[in-house]
């Protein structure tokens, strides 16, 4: 463990809180940022469909126009998907300290950071290695209940949990 694994491990529940704080911000604008990305898609493939002029040979016309519709509709799905996520992420209550993991807990160990909150992955915050894990994540599940010194399998390796808030 690195010095500076074992400060943050020993920090006080306000930093704590004001690290879970810093996660569902960061959180919310990544999800943000990709809500905007999939309405532009949406908006550029509808507009696209929208230009795709009648030529002489009508098949390629429809094809193109069905084209733009599949898209749209998998951008249309992209964004439920998000929006989704961000409710989860609006969800959390990062102003508590938790025992156990649970929704909205952050579970520390010796190399990595799992933040129970939406499925975002991985992520670099603050300097350090956050997974942010769907409630509904597998892995979600298995760390459901957990708590400082249990441990679970992660990678393929077993991982000891050194803190849970």
């Amino acid at each position: 463990m690195t010095n500076e694994q074992q400060e943050y491990f020993t920090s006080s529940e306000p930093e704590k809180i004001a690290f879970k704080t810093r996660l569902k911000l960061a959180g919310e604008a990544i999800i943000e940022q990709r809500v905007k990305a999939a309405q532009a898609l949406i908006n550029n493939a509808q507009e696209a469909a929208n230009n795709e002029e009648k030529s002489s040979a009508g098949d390629k016309y429809e094809t193109a126009r069905a084209m733009n519709q599949l898209e749209t509709e998998m951008h249309s799905k992209q964004l439920a998907q998000q929006l989704r996520e961000l409710a989860l992420l609006h969800d959390i209550k990062a102003d508590v300290i938790y025992r156990e993991a649970t929704s909205g807990a952050c579970i520390e160990c010796a190399e990595t950071i799992f933040f129970i909150a939406a499925g975002l992955g991985k992520q670099i915050i603050d300097g350090k290695v956050i997974f942010f894990l769907s409630p509904h994540a597998p892995l979600a599940k298995t760390l459901l209940h957990k708590k400082t010194g249990d441990q679970f399998v992660f990678n393929g390796a077993e991982t000891k949990i050194v803190g849970v808030y």
